[in-house]
């Protein structure tokens, strides 16, 4: 069965998990208290693409899923630190591209840590990619685990979105 989420807004939310060689999107509608996936995959970039065309590449295609499926919010996965720098900074620049493309359309950005996304998914932060995708294939009604990796890391997000402004909005009851 769905997970219903009785009285909140329909709403269609694109999760991210930032990369510059492989950036993970997942879009979820909520219609009716209803959560569905209605897409999820990966924007990928070359190494031997000049780096300004890479991040070029990623925002056009966020901008071409934004208008698809008719976005109304976007969420990215936020990373606390990386041991190596460079990636860290690479990390950054998505970062940046990813919520110009949001801006652009001017739809918010929010953000969760991925402790955030596994407390809120599976219950625990030390939980692994694997058992976060078992909650999502139940929750979501998939035929298989969500793959690649960074796709089911951007739904995640996205869920876990869906689930965070749920407990916000009962708090306010």
């Amino acid at each position: 069965m769905p997970v219903n989420y009785v009285n909140k807004p329909d709403c269609v939310i694109m999760g991210v998990d930032p990369g510059l060689a492989t950036t993970g999107i997942g879009i979820l509608n909520r219609k009716k208290g209803i959560i569905n996936p209605l897409y999820w995959g990966v924007i990928k970039t070359t190494a031997n693409t000049p780096h300004s065309q890479r991040l070029l590449i990623i925002y056009e295609q966020l901008r071409v899923l934004i208008n698809t499926y008719s976005v109304q919010e976007v969420v990215v996965e936020s990373v606390f630190f990386n041991k190596n720098v460079k990636t860290a900074l690479m990390i950054g620049e998505t970062k940046g591209i990813i919520q110009l493309a949001a801006e652009s359309s001017s739809l918010p950005v929010r953000s969760y840590t991925p402790l955030q996304m596994k407390l809120a998914i599976v219950g625990a932060g030390r939980a692994t990619k694997k058992q976060v995708q078992e909650i999502l294939k139940q929750n979501l009604k998939l035929k298989e685990l969500p793959q690649p990796d960074d796709a089911a890391d951007a739904l995640g997000i996205a869920f876990c979105h869906l689930l965070m402004t749920r407990l916000d909005n009962f708090n306010d009851i």
